[in-house]
């Protein structure tokens, strides 16, 4: 009798850690559109720095928040704010609540480099009551396998296409995938079996900007179950580059390690039949160790930032947020800001050089972490302000927290468009942090011209100099400015500054670095959302009758032990 007691109340307490995960009541249907219905995704969560969303998440019980190691890496758990039932990101959401974070784990093999292990859990300050429009999602257990073509969904608030922003009222969004396997996709990437891929070989679906750190899930029988965390890619919905994603499987031990009551529920995932991507094969395969995004055959592209949530606000930046920004330093000691224009080359303002020109004193530090010499260094001859070249000893490695930013050949930067500006700053301490300023291009009025820019009024320090403003189009980032203490105040308005345009040194810069790289990224990129909707899966059983049978079960155990 005691051992038939303590199995019934073992079996209860098993079944109630999966009591709420997977089975949203307000998602009747497998939605197909590309708005989310208010309550259809429960476990989403909106994750904001500065006021404003840079990440998702997923809740996994009443207190822990899964999501994406570089959604956070390196950021104090008091600068986020995350909100749970919400639908959009502007307006009222009546069924939302929020939480501050007091604990950050990220797994402690996380690679800012390869992407592997991205991976992270966040506690909320207080926990959560559940409603239909908050339940936690279930997760992938160990020894799960999501075969090549299995449908799958994702969900976020991020750029619905390459360079293309979430319009208002910036409503949760939704898109099905089938899943890749990981040797194809392995065609693409370098990546690790803590990975999987999912989408279309076309194109046209993909998860974005500011989808990282958001649920990747499948439906089994009942049950929703997250498969996938949003962690990189190379544009958005490019034809043969699918999205890259956390494989959760990978990583039920470590979950469990850090969340000792009231564990989330796991479940298996299985797939039927063979897999189709055991006979995958491709040409070449990338040869970069790990899941760094580029490949030897591939050649070099400019503007591309896997790793850019788009946080802003003048605070410190994360690992591979601005990949291109560069530490111009004399004696290895920081002198002004640059970036990378070219595989070998860094830009920067011509002021921070004082003559003659001594090369050797000067190096540059790359992703934080990357010192290179100076080989040579070149400065424009124009009236006004000048630019210099740094020419480098030698080529750093490429990879998701090193790229360059493309440079602005004419492009047209239209008023109201959001721009940063960013740079190292020193601390008291005398270590560099890299700092981003937010602002908007603005109409220069009678001090228009074709080699001037006007911004919003922003404060430009000593160490500033030399830094970019860039700007996003298409797609890619390009650099609009070099930032210069002879940037100026409007005469009619002084909170706008006015800027020589990277365009005026073209000549100049073509014949010290010769032919410009080509975008990441174009304007043909297609947009991400718009699938077609799916029949409806009908639940083999309901939350309610779930319900009543742990009563039952657990009223049948209080009898027998009575």
């Amino acid at each position: 009798m005691w051992i038939l007691c303590l199995l019934l109340l073992l079996f209860t307490g098993s079944v109630a850690q999966l009591n709420d995960c997977g089975i949203p009541p307000l998602n009747t249907r497998i939605v197909g559109g590309e708005e989310a219905a208010a309550g259809a995704w429960p476990w989403q969560i909106s994750m904001h720095r500065g006021g404003r969303h840079v990440c998702g998440g997923s809740l996994i019980n009443n207190l822990w928040v899964l999501t994406a190691a570089h959604c956070n890496a390196g950021v104090p758990p008091e600068q986020y704010t995350l909100y749970i039932g919400r639908k959009s990101q502007q307006g009222a959401n009546p069924q939302e609540v929020s939480r501050s974070v007091t604990q950050i784990i990220n797994h402690p093999d996380y690679n800012s480099d390869t992407s592997d292990n991205d991976i992270s859990l966040m506690k909320m300050s207080s926990p959560v009551t559940f409603t239909q429009f908050i339940l936690p999602v279930c997760l992938a257990a160990s020894g799960s396998s999501l075969h090549a073509g299995t449908d799958v969904w994702v969900t976020g608030w991020g750029d619905i296409g390459s360079g293309v922003s979430l319009p208002p009222p910036e409503n949760l969004m939704e898109v099905e995938l089938p899943i890749v396997g990981n040797r194809k996709c392995s065609c693409s990437y370098a990546i690790t079996e803590n990975m999987l891929c999912a989408g279309q070989a076309e194109g046209g679906k993909d998860s974005c900007q500011g989808d990282s750190g958001g649920p990747l899930v499948r439906k089994q029988n009942s049950r929703w179950i997250q498969g996938g965390v949003v962690s990189f890619g190379i544009g958005c919905a490019l034809p043969g580059l699918p999205g890259v994603y956390a494989r959760v499987s990978r990583y039920e031990t470590w979950i469990k390690s850090h969340i000792t009551e009231n564990q989330p529920g796991f479940i298996k995932i299985t797939s039927s039949g063979t897999d189709s991507d055991l006979s995958a094969s491709c040409s070449t395969r990338p040869t970069v160790t790990g899941a760094a995004p580029i490949t030897t055959a591939a050649p070099v592209v400019c503007g591309r930032a896997p790793l850019n949530s788009r946080l802003s606000g003048g605070t410190s930046v994360s690992a591979g947020q601005w990949p291109w920004v560069a530490s111009v330093q004399m004696d290895q000691v920081h002198v002004c800001g640059g970036t990378l224009v070219s595989e070998d080359a860094v830009l920067s303002d011509a002021s921070c050089f004082s003559r003659p020109l001594n090369a050797s004193r000067w190096s540059v530090v790359l992703g934080q972490s990357v010192r290179v010499s100076v080989a040579n260094i070149s400065v424009s001859n124009d009236s006004g302000s000048n630019v210099a070249v740094l020419q480098l000893a030698s080529k750093p490695s490429l990879s998701n927290n090193i790229q360059p930013i493309c440079l602005d050949n004419g492009r047209t930067f239209t008023p109201g468009m959001t721009c940063y500006a960013a740079a190292y700053s020193q601390g008291a301490t005398g270590d560099q942090t890299l700092q981003e300023t937010q602002t908007s291009i603005m109409s220069c009025g009678n001090s228009s011209s074709p080699n001037t820019i006007c911004t919003g009024s922003f404060t430009l320090q000593q160490g500033d100099l030399g830094g970019p403003l860039m700007c996003k189009l298409s797609g890619s980032w390009f650099q609009a400015v070099v930032l210069s203490n002879s940037s100026s105040s409007s005469q009619t308005r002084e909170s706008i500054l006015t800027f020589d345009k990277v365009s005026k040194y073209q000549s100049f810069l073509r014949s010290t670095l010769g032919t410009f790289l080509s975008p990441a990224a174009t304007s043909t990129d297609a947009p991400t959302t718009n699938s077609t909707s799916s029949s409806p899966v009908t639940s083999a059983l309901s939350p309610s009758l779930l319900l009543v049978s742990h009563l039952l079960l657990a009223l049948l155990g209080l009898l027998l032990c009575g």
